[in-house]
């Protein structure tokens, strides 16, 4: 079965002895939480450093996920992993694989998905809860970041799912703050024009309620551009904003 490795980590992969699917597998390491078992199987995250490189190991078993295009389901990481790929052909910035690898055995299903860590990078939750303390300049950084992000996703063409701020991360460049996103498995064409980006951007807005009225224009401002109409959005996410919270 062929396995996917990145070019740039295949020979310090091959260096450790730990470019092939089974080397992975096999491999002992403490997890990073527990183990996920919502799907009747189970997948658990490994943080794995290299010669000073830091990667995320996941690996699981009978973890599917199923769609019509697979009724008879397929390893949640096998979703993502094709998402990382098309968000890196669109240019949407996000995290990067380093190794994907499936194995097919006598009832069970395996998969391994290795990513490179984000050391240097912290998600917006974090930001979130020191808000009040940031000054403005970085504030003002760290909206016009996430609008530009979710406009680059929505331009090309792509719904993310799960726009929350654990999932959105953040880095400080030069006086500049660089944006990227994670956990893609929920990731789906934009069909739907306006409707689509309204649900894809309102539970951002829902998890980030210590911005400002003004700091929400803000973000919309960089996401759609100056001449567009601000009030219009901002009450079509206020609308859709209540209706989720009276369900």
């Amino acid at each position: 079965m062929s396995d996917f490795i990145a070019a740039q980590d295949r020979a310090l992969l091959e260096r450790h002895g730990l470019a092939s699917f089974e080397a992975l597998w096999a491999l002992k390491l403490e997890a990073v939480d527990e183990p996920n078992t919502e799907r009747g199987g189970w997948s658990t995250v490994y943080r794995l450093e290299l010669d000073e490189r830091a990667f995320y190991l996941k690996r699981q078993s009978n973890h599917l996920t199923h769609s019509l295009l697979r009724p008879f389901g397929e390893p949640t990481f096998a979703r993502e992993f094709r998402n990382i790929r098309r968000y890196s052909q669109l240019a949407i910035p996000a995290l990067q694989a380093a190794f994907f690898g499936q194995r097919k055995l006598p009832g069970e299903r395996r998969a391994v998905l290795l990513t490179r860590a984000l050391d240097g990078w912290s998600d917006l939750a974090h930001w979130l809860e020191h808000w009040p303390t940031l000054e403005r300049p970085k504030r003002s950084a760290i909206l016009r970041a996430c609008g530009e992000l979710a406009r680059r996703l929505h331009q090309a063409g792509q719904v993310h799912g799960c726009f929350y701020p654990k999932h959105i991360f953040l880095r400080e460049q030069g006086g500049d703050v660089e944006a990227q996103l994670i956990d893609l498995e929920k990731t789906r064409p934009l069909v739907l024009g306006r409707r689509d980006r309204i649900r894809d951007l309102e539970p951002l807005l829902r998890r980030a309620r210590v911005w400002s009225e003004a700091e929400v224009r803000e973000l919309l401002t960089a996401y759609l551009g100056a001449a567009a109409d601000l009030d219009v959005w901002s009450r079509q996410l206020g609308a859709r904003q209540r209706d989720k919270e009276a369900r």
